[in-house]
């Protein structure tokens, strides 16, 4: 039963991989890479596809030729190996170097495909069954059929072994996570697909040995699905792991600018000018906004300006003098001395505010250097705003006003 929900889920997922990436083989039809990622799809869910025991007998009726689903699936199974060969030489080699590498491969694995086709048609799987597993077990018993699938187990084995070693050679070329966890996926399957010609191949040598090999079929089988599916996943990171990337951005981007909040409203309530566009409501800005990256952004801006407005208002005395009051750190620099700052001077009157900022040219307290990296100064001004809650969001409490009189 696992091996038949195997091969359904391999069978669907290389046919929706190849629905994926038509419409881009449709706009660059002059890319060799693509028409062989596009050629390695097809022929991957074709291979599941036709194999399936719900289908194999319809086929092979169709044909009016037993089993012809087992050398279609061989048949597209080399296919495929080439087509992977191809995509890797034009990703990590030179154009014209993999154009002549290609090349070589396509007529290794063209040739090899023509002498499976016609051998097919001698030693054809001289046993039927209503399943793929049991017809493939009961076939490999006669010496015939054993050569055949020997040469068609090299030519997997051979194609599997190369794409490790071209797949592990890209992936420290590459420059791009996600093309790199790609990559690295693409390795595994390959590693479990040469597990798979492993354990068929003992199976095969077990028929001449008086052996018998059906325990290892649970192995094969699952082998051969699983590095299957990892390839097709492997081969297809690339094209949607960025958009998790941008997901995750855009979450990050939207959990900090409603983490800012209460700490830019405070700002925002005491300068109002600071704000380039009006404020939203308090609900409206449970709504995601259509940019929050822009949003952060003009928040963190605001905040800055915010701070250096109020920063006039404050001398480092008086900023000295309240943090002792309330047994704290004597750092104005460090996300507490900074949310303290704020704390401070919205708790005197605005009158007051104006009255000390027109006596000051410049603050007395001095200012952290802001940071070159954008993500850096998000999660500076962050922790400001958690200190700044904890203080009590602005409102008159532990702060004694009198203190600054």
């Amino acid at each position: 039963m696992i091996y038949t929900i195997l091969a359904w889920v391999c069978a669907f997922v290389g046919l929706a991989a190849f629905a994926y990436r038509l419409p881009d083989l449709l706009r660059r039809r002059h890319d060799v890479a693509l028409w062989a990622l596009c050629t390695y799809f097809l022929c991957s869910g074709i291979s599941f596809l036709v194999d399936l025991d719900l289908l194999r007998l319809h086929i092979s009726a169709f044909f009016g030729l037993p089993n012809i689903t087992s050398l279609i699936t061989q048949a597209a199974v080399v296919v495929l190996t080439a087509a992977q060969q191809v995509v890797l030489v034009y990703w990590s080699s030179p154009p014209a170097e993999a154009r002549r590498m290609a090349r070589r491969r396509v007529l290794g694995f063209g040739g090899a495909l023509a002498v499976l086709v016609v051998s097919s048609f001698y030693v054809g799987p001289v046993a039927h069954s209503e399943t793929a597993t049991s017809t493939i077990l009961l076939s490999i018993q006669h010496g015939g059929y054993a050569v055949y699938m020997s040469f068609y187990l090299l030519i997997c084995a051979v194609g599997q072994f190369e794409t490790v070693r071209l797949s592990l050679r890209f992936t420290t070329m590459a420059n791009r996570q996600w093309l790199k966890v790609g990559m690295r996926t693409v390795t595994v399957g390959a590693s479990l697909i040469l597990v798979y010609c492993v354990t068929r191949g003992v199976q095969i040598a077990g028929t001449r040995l008086d052996y018998d090999g059906s325990p290892l079929d649970p192995i094969q089988w699952t082998a051969g699905s699983v590095g299957a599916l990892l390839q097709i996943a492997g081969w297809t990171i690339p094209s949607w792991g960025i958009r998790i990337t941008r997901a995750r951005g855009w979450i990050r981007s939207y959990r900090s600018w409603r983490r800012l909040r209460p700490l830019w409203w405070a700002l925002y309530q005491a300068s109002p000018d600071i704000a380039l566009d009006p404020p939203r409501s308090w609900l409206r800005d449970l709504v995601p906004p259509r940019d929050p990256h822009y949003r952060l952004y003009r928040r963190v801006i605001e905040i800055r300006d915010g701070q250096l407005i109020l920063r006039t208002s404050l001398s480092l005395e008086d900023f000295s003098r309240v943090a002792r009051s309330l047994d704290l750190p004597e750092d104005p620099t460090s996300p507490l001395g900074e949310a303290l700052q704020v704390r401070a001077v919205l708790s005197r009157p605005a009158e007051e505010r104006s009255e000390r900022a027109e006596r000051a040219d410049a603050s007395e307290i001095p200012a952290r250097p802001p940071y070159e990296d954008f993500r850096d100064e998000v999660e500076w001004l962050s922790q400001v705003a958690s200190s700044f809650n904890r203080l009590g969001q602005g409102r008159p409490g532990p702060v004694d006003v009198g203190l600054l009189s």
